[in-house]
């Protein structure tokens, strides 16, 4: 029900960015699925990749902060109104979104979110019969 999504901590300099995205291409490492959250000091990089345990090993070896996390990731109609319908679910539920973005993969719209209660939400995303995205459909 979950799948694997790195973290990397990164200075906000000029090079930073392409400096880790050479690591993983060096290494042949797809990326998914990006998405960078930025202050004046640092960035945050979420992202999902071919080969989650590959990329965390290389890039610590490279010396970067980088964390991995277990998300939810849930398939989506690609229509006007589809994650405002799905992220309404956990509202009502009172669970909280910390973060979300969305890519399309094939013919596929994907959301990949993190909440407060990932037990509840997981108990709401099968109540509501959504389709849950593995790490396997993304291959």
């Amino acid at each position: 029900m979950t799948i694997r999504q790195l973290s990397v901590f990164l200075e906000n300099k000029t090079g930073y960015l392409n400096e880790m995205l050479a690591q993983l291409a060096k290494y042949n490492i797809n990326i998914i699925a990006l998405t960078v959250a930025d202050t004046s000091e640092y960035g945050i990089v979420r992202m999902i990749v071919s080969d989650p345990e590959k990329a965390l090993d290389i890039l610590r070896e490279g010396q970067f902060t980088v964390r991995m996390h277990d998300i939810l990731s849930l398939e989506m109609d690609a229509a006007p109104g589809s994650l405002s319908k799905i992220l309404n679910l956990f509202t009502e539920a009172d669970i909280c979104i910390e973060y979300v973005y969305a890519f399309s993969f094939g013919s596929k719209s994907i959301v990949v979110f993190r909440t407060n209660n990932r037990d509840k939400a997981i108990e709401i995303i099968n109540e509501n019969k959504l389709k849950s995205i593995r790490e396997a459909d993304l291959k």
